[in-house]
């Protein structure tokens, strides 16, 4: 008896290579298996090529479960899984595609128990590690963990991440990124460690721990049998966004491929500009030194933008050292020369960009959302939000929330609110939460005796009365009664509020200055793990508010800005029609038609930190580089002349390092002059 068995024979491709994909894409889908770099510049159609080499390799007769795809995100392997299953007609749900941490937990699932897991242990996110952070911090009880210097639980658990990231020490960490805990260094690591122990008792691993296990079981002696296994489970490995992986992840696709070879990396060491998130460049840039037998292909021809613009991005790029060489080539016709822009201050700066998008959206009818502005820092933007908002000019914030909505900027704001209102209880409620040993229940009621809803005794009075006594008396009376913490918080308190009422700080930008330096900075460090921006934030806020000699004019100003909507002036293309701002660091990927890139001066992009090293300083320029190859046909680049002085004379502005190293024959921008007439003309 013959019996017919209906086997999955590799299916035949539904494409032909020849015409959908251009020569160097097809070399890096048609080469052989190896260790492959696939040097993909911006706008090259890297992840249609990347797509493409799945669906051959399958096409070929590797069954879809002996690949793994790993990706920076589960939307893009979800996108590439969808688009190899309509070339190929086939189902890739047993493929391992998606994140390091997705297939990380897989592999933990199924081998964690020789590690000590069991194989229903739970995952912490963020907010549960950060728990478990804090209550970690109280177990051990030692005194030095509730000084007010001792950095909070998010910064901790961020210092355990980036150690376990970058394959390091807690010591190497604090050292290289929070030098300000130095001295804290020992309880530090104390904590960190049990921390560690902690989620092993509890079964619970975090999303680091998902990665040092899975490496853990690969490097481990102990574990050679599991590691063989892992190994030979899978043929082919291919690695998106190389340029920015860490070198825990870096390690792991070492050890992957160790044994079949087969490793096909995908990335642009032109666009690695995540080293403060913990991406590792030399992963990308040492390729060829780890694996000596690899080949690099270039992707260089660029779909996105005009000849111009690449120009002006390759000659940028080629002052970096440290790199692989490559020139991206136009497919597109000629455009017009990007524009540098000399203005004034920051005040023409934002008038320019709310002109020329209001000239772009209505003369040549293009919707606002194909325009972006980009800067290198949040603070940057402070100006053109407030033009905008002036104009009627909708706006998207893609590098998060609006400037005056930002926390710490309300924080330091309800100091002045409180100073010009002794009746804001909420200023005087959201104020007093920032101060150490101060809890809710002694928040609410020292913030109802101020703004006059309490007497002195804790009653609530019918009709809310201005108190007696000043601000500076009730404050020093209530650090009298209060115990521990909360009397030595009230009394810095009651000498703050001193100052603001009768020192020389009565104008607003002088006010918040002395709020930053006397209380503020020491709360950031403790609380943010990005304390340095946010004290830029604050630096630049009392910049803008030295506009204002009086703080209530400042106030009414910032309410009105918040209050307004854009509606009247400019009604989009569709009811979510509007400008993009965003930091070029979440700008990476996206891309737009029109592109102005804000700041461009010395000090400010690149930053004064980055010009301490020549590998910090390279870093900005690849910056630079993302932030040009975001432009599809028009870029204009932007700089302010004119600083207004924080502490004396206005300063010049020297247009950044950047701009100035590629102003040479042949020209790749052009300048404009700016002539002032008055709006109505």
């Amino acid at each position: 008896m013959k019996y017919v068995l209906k086997s999955a024979s590799p299916p035949k491709p539904k494409f032909d290579l020849a015409a959908e994909l251009n020569p160097q894409q097809r070399a890096v889908v048609e080469a052989d298996p190896g260790k492959i770099l696939v040097l993909a510049g911006a706008g090259t159609g890297k992840t249609r090529t990347l797509t493409y080499r799945v669906a051959r390799l399958i096409a070929g007769g590797c069954p879809a479960e002996r690949i793994m795809l790993v990706t920076f995100t589960n939307r893009a392997a979800r996108e590439m899984v969808s688009r190899v299953e309509e070339l190929l007609g086939l189902d890739m749900r047993r493929s391992a595609a998606g994140t390091f941490h997705h297939v990380g937990n897989r592999i933990l699932r199924r081998h964690g128990e020789v590690l000590g897991l069991g194989s229903d242990f739970g995952i912490l996110d963020p907010e549960d590690a950060r728990d478990l952070m804090t209550s970690v911090i109280h177990e051990l009880g030692m005194p030095v963990l509730t000084t007010k210097r001792f950095p909070n639980a998010k910064i901790l658990t961020k210092i355990a991440s980036q150690a376990t990231g970058m394959l390091g020490t807690v010591g190497q960490v604090v050292e290289r990124r929070y030098l300000k805990f130095l001295d804290l260094l020992d309880p530090i690591e104390r904590v960190v460690e049990q921390f560690h122990a902690r989620k092993r008792r509890l079964n619970c691993v975090d999303f680091d721990d998902l990665l040092a296990a899975w490496l853990e079981l690969l490097r481990d002696p102990k574990h050679r049998e599991v590691a063989e296994r892992l190994r030979s489970s899978w043929t082919h490995l291919l690695v998106d966004e190389y340029q920015d992986i860490n070198a825990l992840q870096g390690a792991l696709i070492d050890e992957m491929a160790a044994v079949h070879g087969s490793l096909t990396c995908v990335g642009d060491d032109a666009q690695s500009i995540y080293s403060f998130r913990g991406a590792d460049f030399a992963q990308i840039h040492d390729f060829r030194v780890r694996h000596r037998d690899a080949i690099v292909l270039p992707l260089t021809i660029n779909y996105r933008s005009t000849p111009e613009v690449l120009a002006l991005a390759n000659r940028s790029i080629a002052v970096n050292r440290l790199q692989h060489p490559k020139q991206l080539q136009a497919v597109r016709a000629p455009g017009m020369l990007p524009a540098l822009i000399p203005l004034r201050d920051t005040m023409q700066q934002a008038e320019l960009v709310a002109q020329r998008v209001l000239e772009l959206h209505h003369e040549q009818n293009l919707p606002l959302r194909k325009m972006a502005a980009l800067y290198r820092n949040h603070a940057h933007s402070l100006e053109l939000q407030v033009e905008l908002t002036r104009r009627g000019i909708p706006f998207a914030v893609r590098s998060g929330m609006r400037f005056f909505e930002q926390a710490h900027i309300k924080d330091v704001v309800a100091y002045l609110r409180a100073r010009e209102n002794p009746r804001d209880g909420l200023a005087w409620l959201r104020l007093l939460r920032l101060w150490p040993g101060v809890g809710n229940r002694t928040a609410e009621r020292v913030a109802g005796v101020l703004s006059g809803e309490l007497d002195e005794h804790g009653a609530r009075h019918e009709q809310p009365t201005l108190p007696s006594a000043s601000v500076p008396e009730l404050l020093a009376r209530e650090a009298a009664q209060a115990r521990g913490r909360a009397k030595d918080a009230l009394t810095k308190l009651a000498q703050l509020f001193e100052q603001l009422q009768t020192g020389p700080e009565r104008s607003p930008g002088a006010a918040i200055r002395l709020v930053v330096s006397d209380h503020y900075r020491d709360y950031a460090d403790r609380t943010f793990t990005n304390a340095d921006a946010r004290k830029e934030d604050l630096d630049n806020l009392a910049s803008f508010a030295e506009r204002w000699p009086d703080a209530s004019d400042f106030l009414s100003e910032l309410a009105l800005i918040q209050g307004m909507a854009g509606e009247n002036v400019v009604v989009g293309d569709e009811p979510d029609d509007k400008l993009v701002l965003s930091t070029i660091h979440q700008a990476k990927g996206l891309e737009w038609p029109i592109v102005f890139v804000l700041w461009l001066a010395e000090g400010r992009f690149p930053t004064a930190q980055s010009l301490r090293t020549a590998t910090e300083l390279e870093e900005e320029r690849r910056l630079f580089y993302v932030a040009t190859t975001r432009a599809a046909d028009e870029l204009y680049l932007l700089y302010p002349t004119i600083e207004e002085g924080r502490d004396g004379p206005s300063k010049i502005m020297r247009p950044s390092r950047f701009v100035a190293e590629i102003e040479h024959n042949p020209a790749v921008l052009e300048r404009w002059d700016i002539e002032e007439v008055p709006r109505d003309s």
